[in-house]
């Protein structure tokens, strides 16, 4: 992957190589380091801990360059990770060739984020895939267990 790995380690996967790969194997080479990691989690600051089919955990420490004019971390912050496991998890049960985009998010608040809140994960399950639409729940956690935001997702599932 050198062509496309910057000297930081983030870049893309080139289309070509990731439509002959399926979700898992694309995923999992994430995780292990053998691709590079997107540069939306260089920009934010957020990296893919955990995966298995139908399943994906991201982890994230919040800044206060996230913040939002009232002093708390951006909702945008939240929704973007959320957004990110609840599409990814989609991916890891398609096959070679089949890609996704999200259609339709929705995001619950439950608690604000700030640079004290230390570090957070969000996960995204699988709630169904067909063969065109695909549908996922995810959950943002602090570090003790506490839910801060949830949501679901519908993502339109296509060849590439």
């Amino acid at each position: 992957m050198t062509d496309s790995l910057t000297d930081s380690g983030y870049g893309v996967v080139p289309l070509e190589q990731a439509r002959t790969m399926d979700g898992m194997t694309l995923f999992k080479g994430l995780l292990e380091g053998r691709f590079p990691g997107p540069p939306i989690g260089k920009t934010l600051g957020f990296r893919i801990s955990e995966v298995e089919l139908g399943r994906v955990v991201f982890e994230y420490t919040p800044v206060f360059d996230h913040y939002n004019p009232i002093g708390t971390v951006h909702g945008g912050i939240a929704a973007t990770l959320l957004d990110s496991v609840m599409g990814c998890c989609i991916h890891t049960t398609l096959k070679a060739g089949i890609g996704y985009t999200t259609v339709e998010l929705k995001v619950n608040y439950v608690r604000a984020m700030t640079d004290k809140t230390g570090p957070v994960k969000a996960e995204g399950k699988i709630i169904n895939v067909g063969s065109r639409i695909g549908t996922s729940e995810g959950r943002l956690y602090d570090a003790n267990g506490k839910l801060l935001a949830h949501g679901t997702t519908t993502c339109l599932i296509f060849p590439i």
